[in-house]
């Protein structure tokens, strides 16, 4: 059964068989970052979150194009970073502490991908450019089609990234790659982007690649959500912290998380050669 989900303007929303699929609509606009899409990606995936509506996460997109980045408009204009043209200006010191804030907003877009308490896999094809990159970091795995590319884009248009792609993308590949791209605007062609380790997979058209990142995360689907939560929670622990802070904070984990009756239904099912029966996770309760 597929759940029944709110209209967006920038995605499309399905959760069938503990898989939430969110897809980016917009193709005849290179799925560009207009600011309806700011808001609609965090509400989307904090409520799958908070609700544990899902045990996986799927993100891909339409058209040629993966996403062409952030929509010029949400620099300019009325509420734009920018400011907006011809205003009189106002105190720059004061423009330039708020300025901090709408960054760390448009950051907070991604980073709910990163501290989802469930995996997010990505599929690209196409282009993946600018704020596109600092997406796609944010996820678990990523996979891209033959045709892809990835460009950080901001240097080619006099600025420094600053949605994400530094912070993880210095995680996820050698920091000489990460400079070569960053200083030169180059695009990094799918091929050398399986390589260097940016995506696990390069597949000839669009829907190979989805059906093979679907199957993937139904099978993440099958496994017990509390060991996946676990796994991802450590990972990213471990990424940001020391290995000994990490062997430490595992060891707290399972003195609270480990779970005897899920070990048990893993072998069982296996012995009667059955489908897994594990809980989904519990809803987060808001407020107090």
């Amino acid at each position: 059964m597929t759940d029944a989900q709110p209209t967006y303007e920038c995605f499309d929303v399905s959760i069938e068989a503990g898989v939430a699929h969110i897809q980016l609509k917009r193709p005849e606009a290179m799925n560009t970052m207009i600011r309806a899409f700011w808001r609609e990606l965090p509400a989307i995936v904090n409520d799958i979150n908070d609700k544990a509506r899902a045990r996986c996460i799927v993100i891909s997109s339409t058209g040629k194009h993966f996403c062409a980045g952030m929509d010029l408009a949400v620099f300019t204009g009325d509420g734009g970073v920018a400011g907006e043209r011809g205003a009189a200006p106002p105190d720059r010191h004061t423009v330039n502490e708020t300025m901090r804030f709408q960054v760390r907003t448009l950051q907070d877009s991604f980073t709910c991908l990163d501290q989802a308490r469930m995996p997010v896999l990505v599929a690209i094809q196409g282009g993946c450019i600018g704020g596109a990159v600092d997406m796609v970091s944010a996820c678990d795995i990523r996979y891209a089609t033959a045709d892809a590319f990835f460009c950080i884009q901001e240097i080619n248009i006099g600025m420094t990234a600053d949605v994400g792609t530094f912070p993880r993308l210095c995680s996820l590949i050698p920091q000489g790659w990460v400079r070569e791209l960053a200083y030169t605007g180059r695009r990094l062609p799918a091929a050398r982007a399986r390589e260097i380790g940016l995506v696990n997979e390069v597949f000839d058209s669009a829907e190979s690649m989805l059906d093979h990142v679907m199957a993937t995360a139904r099978e993440i689907a099958a496994k017990a959500p509390l060991a996946v939560t676990g796994s991802k929670v450590m990972i990213n622990y471990a990424r940001d912290h020391s290995i000994a802070d990490g062997l430490d904070y595992i060891a707290v984990w399972q003195s609270g998380m480990f779970s005897g009756p899920h070990m048990a239904e893993a072998f069982a099912a296996k012995k009667e050669r059955r489908d897994t029966k594990f809980p989904d996770l519990m809803p987060l309760r808001g407020g107090l």
